[in-house]
C-alpha cells in the first residue's frame, strides 16, 4: 500500500519542510508515501467561499484514482486514539487498498461532494489548528500509527 498526504494550497514553509520531510523520511521504512501539494485555483482571491471549495472539488477529483481509498481530514469527522488510528491503517493495508490518500482541504476546508465522496472523514482535534501545523500533525500521527503497528518504542 502507498500513502499520499494531499493539501490544498502552497509549499510547506520552512519551519513545517524540515518536520514533515523528518517524518516522511520514517513513514517510508514502513509504507511508500509521499507529498502531493495541489495548487490553489487561479483568481482565488476573487472566489466566495463556496465557489473556491467547489474550484478546489474538481481540482481533487482530477487528482483521484479509481480504487484510492479518500480519507477527508474535517472537524466534524471522527476522531480516533493513537492506536485506533494505527489499527485503521493496518485494516487498510491488509484489505489490498493500493493508495491511501490522506487529504487536507483549503482555507475554508472541502466542499460536500469532497466529503461524500471520501471513504471516511477524520478529525484530528476539537481544537482548530493553522493549515501547515495540520501537515505536520498528519504526518506525525501515521508515523505513530506505523510505530504503533510495529510494537516499537517511539509511542509510550
Amino acid at each position: 500500500m502507498k500513502i499520499q498526504l494531499w493539501a490544498i494550497g502552497k509549499n510547506h514553509e520552512p519551519y513545517i519542510k524540515a518536520g514533515t520531510d523528518d517524518f516522511i523520511k520514517r513513514i517510508s521504512k514502513y509504507y511508500p508515501v509521499e507529498w502531493v501539494i495541489l495548487p490553489v485555483p487561479k483568481n482565488a482571491g476573487m472566489l466566495s467561499a463556496m465557489d473556491l471549495r467547489k474550484k478546489e472539488a474538481e481540482t481533487i477529483l482530477s487528482w483521484l484514482k479509481k480504487g484510492d481509498y479518500l480519507v477527508a481530514l474535517d472537524e466534524k469527522g471522527k476522531q480516533f486514539s493513537s492506536h485506533e488510528l494505527a489499527q485503521f491503517i493496518q485494516d487498510r493495508a491488509d484489505s489490498g487498498i493500493k493508495n491511501l490518500v490522506f487529504l487536507i482541504g483549503g482555507a475554508y476546508g472541502l466542499d460536500e461532494q469532497i466529503l461524500q465522496k471520501a471513504n471516511q472523514q477524520w478529525s484530528l482535534s476539537n481544537l482548530t489548528f493553522p493549515h501547515q501545523l495540520v501537515r505536520l500533525i498528519l504526518a506525525e500521527q501515521l508515523y505513530r500509527a506505523c510505530t504503533i503497528s510495529r510494537n516499537e518504542k517511539y509511542h509510550h
